[in-house]
């Protein structure tokens, strides 16, 4: 049987859009990081180093192997796991009619996953005793972003990870699951990191087809509403 990789990937933009990089770190199935890659990526975007650095990860492990996948990037997680097959029945359009964001990449990745047992786990960034590997690629990433260098290295040279700051955000990982109703609505206006969002005040659905629940935070997607993490997707 061959043994379980397990492995974290994240990208970086400097501004966004900005000097961007990509990072991955490999560990063995204990979740003790054995390798490290980064990579610069110029002028580009936070969403183009997440999908690059998932692409380099699945090009440098071994398809046969199992493969656990951490990221704190839900918009790569949804990409692939979520919104890659009506992409594909749509003509590789948005539910809005626009084509799909960041598709050659997408397209990459897809077909490094033909045929192979991954699994995505969320885990939340910047965390104080948040998942060491995601912090590993997260600074390399980071670093790979600032420099405009690409970089590897094994256990023996791991990037050190800044100390996270604080935070009352929860530190579990999640796998972010939703259940999906039938009808929706809005409530009172807010705004967050300057987009506009409301609580919704009837349950509702996504263009992603995943279900909103009364109360949550949702925003513009496309002509509907939805999560605020799918409305760069459907932008």
């Amino acid at each position: 049987m061959v043994e379980r990789v397990i492995a974290a990937c994240d990208g970086a933009a400097k501004g966004n859009p900005g000097p961007a990089g990509w990072a991955y770190v490999v560990a063995d199935a204990t979740g003790a990081p054995q390798r490290w890659q980064a990579g610069a990526l110029g002028h580009s975007t936070n969403n183009v180093g997440e999908l690059t650095a998932l692409r380099q990860l699945l090009a440098a492990t071994d398809p046969a192997a199992p493969l656990e996948v951490r990221l704190d990037s839900t918009y790569t997680r949804d990409s692939v796991t979520k919104w890659l097959k009506g992409w594909k029945r749509n003509g590789w359009k948005t539910a809005a009619g626009k084509p799909v964001a960041n598709q050659e990449l997408i397209q990459a990745i897809d077909a490094l996953l033909e045929g192979r047992d991954v699994t995505f786990v969320y885990v939340p960034a910047h965390q104080v005793d948040g998942d060491p590997l995601n912090a590993i690629a997260d600074k390399a990433a980071s670093d790979a972003a600032r420099t405009q260098q690409d970089a590897s290295g094994t256990a023996a040279d791991l990037p050190v990870p800044d100390p996270a700051a604080a935070s009352k955000a929860p530190k579990a990982r999640s796998t972010r699951t939703a259940s999906v109703s039938s009808t929706g609505g809005t409530g009172a206006a807010k705004r967050s990191g300057g987009s506009r969002t409301l609580n919704a005040r009837f349950p509702g659905t996504c263009p992603c087809s995943r279900g909103y629940a009364k109360g949550d935070k949702i925003t513009k997607v496309g002509s509907s509403w939805g999560h605020p993490e799918c409305a760069a997707a459907h932008a």
